[in-house]
C-alpha cells in the first residue's frame, strides 16, 4: 500500500465511529478544488508511511478505535488494498472506503469479500458538468453511473456527497444530480473551504443561503439530503 499519511484519531471521518484515517497516494481524477494536491500530483515523491507501523498502531490501539477510514487519493487504485483490508478485518475494525467511484468493479470484488462496511462516493457534479469538476475533458460518466447504481442496489450501509463551489456549480447542476440519484439514499452537500493544498487555487465557497437553496432543489428528490460542515 502507498500510504502517504495516518490520522490516528478522528470523529468526523467514520460517521458514528472513533476511527482512524488511512491516506493512499495517487488519483485517477484531477480535481482543481482537490485540497489534497500533494497526494494526487506529487505522491510518487512524498515520504511512504510503512503499512506495517500502520498496522502496528492499530493493533494497539483496539478498544479505542472501533473502524478505519481508507482515504486518498483515489484507494481503488492501490493493488494490496484488498490485502490491507484483510488485515483490518482481521484486527475486527470496521472499514470505511473513500472513493471517486471510477473502478465500480473493485467495489464490487471488496463488498464480495465482506471487507467494507460502509461506502462515501463522491459525487462530483451533474453529468452534463462532470468531466470539467473531475478535472478530464473526455471523462466516462459509465463507470461512474455504474459505482452509484451499485451503492444504491448492494445492501452497503453508503453516503453519496458532493463539494459545492462557486465557479464550477450552479443551481441547474443540483437539480440533476437530484434526477439521477433519485430515491432515499443518505446525500451531503458539503462547502468548498480553500487550503494551501488545493490543486487550482482561486475558487470560493457558495454562501449558506445559497446552499440551503441547493439543498431545498435536492430535496425534492433525496429527501435524506444534508448540509455537512456548514454553519
Amino acid at each position: 500500500m502507498q500510504i502517504h499519511g495516518f490520522q490516528k484519531t478522528t470523529l468526523l471521518d467514520f460517521p458514528g465511529h472513533v476511527a482512524a484515517t488511512v491516506f493512499t497516494g495517487g488519483c485517477n481524477f484531477l480535481c482543481p478544488f482537490c485540497q489534497n494536491g500533494d497526494l494526487v500530483l506529487r505522491s510518487a515523491f512524498l515520504p511512504s508511511i510503512p503499512e506495517e507501523g500502520v498496522i502496528r498502531i492499530l493493533e494497539k490501539r483496539k478498544g479505542v478505535l472501533t473502524g478505519v477510514c481508507v482515504t486518498g487519493g483515489e484507494p481503488t487504485l492501490q493493488p494490496d488494498l484488498p490485502f490491507f483490508l484483510e488485515k483490518l478485518k482481521t484486527l475486527g475494525y470496521l472499514v470505511k472506503l473513500d472513493t471517486n467511484g471510477y473502478r465500480p468493479e473493485t467495489l464490487r470484488a471488496l463488498h464480495s469479500k465482506g471487507l467494507l462496511d460502509y461506502i462515501a462516493m463522491d459525487i462530483k457534479s451533474s453529468p452534463v458538468h462532470y468531466a470539467k469538476a473531475a478535472g478530464f475533458k473526455d471523462l466516462d460518466m459509465a463507470p461512474i453511473r455504474e459505482s452509484a447504481l451499485f451503492l444504491q442496489t448492494c445492501g452497503l450501509p453508503h453516503e453519496f456527497r458532493t463539494t459545492a463551489v462557486r465557479g464550477l456549480h450552479e443551481p441547474e447542476d443540483f437539480r440533476l444530480i437530484g434526477q439521477w440519484l433519485k430515491g432515499s439514499d443518505p446525500y451531503f452537500l458539503q462547502s468548498y473551504v480553500h487550503s494551501e493544498g488545493v490543486i487550482s487555487p482561486g475558487f470560493d465557497a457558495f454562501n449558506k443561503d445559497e446552499l440551503e437553496s441547493f439543498l431545498c432543489i435536492l430535496r425534492t428528490y433525496l429527501p435524506n439530503a444534508n448540509l455537512r460542515g456548514v454553519e
